[in-house]
């Protein structure tokens, strides 16, 4: 085992696990991330683990949610059950347009958007979007202020906005944070709500990630995978309840101005480097 190789592996497990549930862009975060550490393997096994490196971000919101997800809990009286499996219906619901569309266009998005300038800019114009609509949205009283309170058709809907995130450097929990505000959620609602989403989507991704390159891999891939995974966990743990405590008392503005420094930073440093090097 390489001790460099492994220590990347550390620092995407941790860039997967504390940027997956903000809304500044996982994905975005990792190409941009790779560029500059350049993990030492085949490009089929970094495809894959871009992805896949995300189910341990997944369990991160199973264990903390385990309870409010849980339709059989015997704490649980009957219409919580019932409840429960309502909002698992939406959760489904949601999930339909961007299982779709990812299917019909995975191969596509991956060969012309995955690269550190589509990222940037999605970076720059999403940071610009939460900024005007936070702006809108000061003295706004949402409409649902609970997850529960999301309709099927609500749910439908930012199921669309999610297929948005499609786009590297969008954010998956931005983009439905974005269309949930924008459709009257509250910002713990729209949180919570594409928390709940990735559960079903990531699996998804990675299943498919799985099946077109296999798990054909030398024991030494399989453990980084396994490992970077279980740091994605844990440093989920913090991303999220960091998350939920920050937006209680404040906006999503201050992610905006983030994504927007991001993104002209990356662009000069990508710009240079071209510079240089021709």
């Amino acid at each position: 085992m390489n001790l460099i190789e492994f220590l990347k592996v550390i620092v995407l497990g941790i860039v997967e696990g504390f940027t997956e549930w903000l809304p500044i862009s996982s994905t975005g975060h990792m190409i941009l991330v790779d560029q500059v550490i350049r993990l030492n393997q085949p490009q089929s096994y970094k495809d894959m683990f871009m992805v896949v490196i995300q189910l341990g971000a997944i369990l991160a919101v199973v264990v903390l949610y385990f309870e409010k997800l849980n339709p059989f809990s015997s704490r649980k009286k009957m219409e919580q059950k019932k409840d429960t499996m309502i909002l698992w219906s939406k959760i489904v619901i949601a999930c339909l347009p961007a299982a779709i569309i990812g299917l019909l266009l995975n191969d596509l998005i991956e060969k012309y958007t995955m690269n550190a300038y589509v990222v940037s800019a999605a970076l720059i114009i999403y940071g610009v979007l939460f900024i005007l609509i936070e702006n809108k949205n000061h003295y706004r009283i949402f409409e649902v202020q609970k997850v529960g309170e999301i309709s099927y058709r609500t749910a439908l809907y930012i199921g669309l906005f999610q297929c948005l995130a499609m786009i590297p450097g969008t954010s998956r929990s931005g983009s439905t944070i974005l269309g949930a505000m924008i459709l009257g959620c509250s910002r713990t609602a729209s949180a919570e709500f594409s928390f709940f989403l990735g559960i079903p989507v990531m699996f998804g991704a990675s299943l498919l990630k799985i099946v077109k390159y296999g798990m054909n891999f030398t024991g030494v891939q399989i453990f980084y995978l396994i490992f970077g995974m279980i740091v994605a966990f844990l440093v989920s743990i913090y991303s999220i309840k960091f998350l939920m405590g920050y937006i209680r008392q404040h906006d999503f503005k201050f992610f905006g101005y983030y994504r927007i420094i991001l993104g002209v930073i990356v662009i000069a440093y990508f710009c240079i480097s071209a510079l240089l090097q021709g």
